[in-house]
């Protein structure tokens, strides 16, 4: 029995909202001009209409008089106090000519609302007074109601009028204030979108650079070293060629998790392709990564210090990423046989120290167990992009040189 009920309430509510939303459509001064022209109407017939005894009924100039009265509500919302005193002095002229008042009340009601819901409450206590004083005048030239009556009537008008008209008023510029905020708030969603995007392109940016300078800096290493040695050393060749296979496999794979990552939607799933989301590496990736340096040619040594714990989500990948950026440079920029890796768990913070014994004094590698050099191409952002994963998550790095010669590179974290 509630189930037809409630389709039809549902459906009579829809057609209301669709009324709502057309309404809204149409501009205010289609509604005053409508509005004017049908109180001018109103008035005009009820003047032609029986006349109380005493009082003169519409003529031409009188039907004029009334026109100039209600006509200009038509924009009342541009001038409300001009044309709210415009009006009551027609209105009284109309009155002292011996017309009847009754006919021609609607438009400076009227215009007194508009004044209580536009204006200040000065504006609309002056203008409710002389609405009031020409109400009284007119009940004075009349025979129909005593004065006590005529008095009470314009004070409980008035008194409504300007109360409906001050809420009115409220209400709108509650409304225009809402419109405002909900605005504002959509235009600050679309900037901090703007700024994820930004973000999030950077963090993008920042992990192909860490993806690609690390591992093409081994197989730049190991291709210099399979020219090196092609015809002098082929097992040493060899085995140079199977770590650029190996490293470069190793990259494919970090650039495939990178694509998945700019493949999972909001729901966090994977909107392209087939491959399973592989988080970024952390902590428990570092061996791993030296032990393909080591395959490059640097002896790397791996420290674990403290109680190993969980850490907060991605200080463990900025430390990895800053040590995988350290072994790097190790390999581009230093003439180092060895290299340190440090990780200590603190009861507040994370550090992480990567140190080697290099030079430094020229772009240039070690590899294998032979101690040839081979050049390497360097340069880049990288310093900068390590202290920037520290700032990011509110820790700190510091980098340069050794006293006692060598080269190292500290991360402090909050964890």
């Amino acid at each position: 029995m509630l189930g037809p009920a409630r389709r039809g309430y549902a459906a009579a509510m829809g057609r209301a909202s669709g009324l709502r939303r057309r309404a809204d459509k149409v501009p205010s001064w289609a509604y005053d001009t409508a509005v004017a022209l049908a109180i001018t109407v109103v008035s005009v017939l009820l003047g032609h209409d029986n006349v109380p005894v005493g009082w003169q009924g519409l003529d031409t100039r009188g039907t004029l008089l009334t026109c100039a009265v209600n006509l200009p509500m038509a924009a009342r919302r541009k001038a409300p106090l001009a044309l709210a005193l415009g009006s009551y002095a027609v209105w009284t002229t109309y009155i002292a000519l011996d017309y009847w008042p009754v006919v021609n009340t609607l438009g400076p009601l009227l215009a007194l609302y508009t004044v209580a819901s536009l204006r200040p409450l000065r504006q609309t206590v002056l203008c409710a007074l002389l609405l009031a004083a020409i109400w009284n005048y007119a009940g004075t030239t009349g025979a129909e109601a005593s004065p006590a009556t005529v008095l009470g009537q314009s004070i409980l008008y008035t008194a409504v009028i300007c109360g409906f008209g001050r809420l009115a008023g409220k209400a709108a510029r509650r409304s225009v204030r809402l419109a405002e905020l909900a605005e504002q708030l959509r235009r600050e969603r679309a900037a901090g979108e703007r700024r994820a995007v930004a973000e999030e392109r950077v963090r993008i940016a920042r992990e192909l650079h860490d993806v690609v300078a690390h591992h093409m800096s081994v197989i730049s290493v190991q291709a210099g070293l399979a020219d090196y040695v092609f015809r002098s050393d082929p097992p040493t060749a060899r085995g140079a060629l199977a770590t650029i296979a190996e490293t470069s496999g190793e990259a494919l794979a970090e650039l495939r998790r990178l694509l998945a990552v700019l493949r999972v939607d909001e729901n966090g799933e994977l909107t392209g392709g087939d491959e399973a989301y592989v988080p970024a590496p952390g902590l428990d990736g570092l061996g791993e990564l030296t032990a393909r340096v080591r395959k490059a040619g640097v002896r790397v040594r791996l420290t674990v210090t403290g109680q190993v714990r969980e850490l907060p989500p991605g200080v463990g990948q900025c430390a990895y990423r800053v040590v995988q950026e350290a072994l790097t440079n190790v390999l581009k920029h230093a003439r180092a046989a060895t290299a340190e890796v440090t990780v200590g768990y603190g009861a507040r913070q994370l550090e992480v120290t990567v140190t080697d014994d290099g030079t430094g004094s020229k772009p240039t590698a070690r590899t294998g167990h032979h101690a040839a050099d081979v050049p390497v191409s360097g340069g880049g952002h990288g310093l900068i992009g390590m202290r920037e994963r520290a700032r990011i998550y509110g820790g700190s790095l510091t980098a340069g040189p050794r006293p006692g010669g060598g080269y190292e590179v500290r991360l402090t974290l909050p964890a």
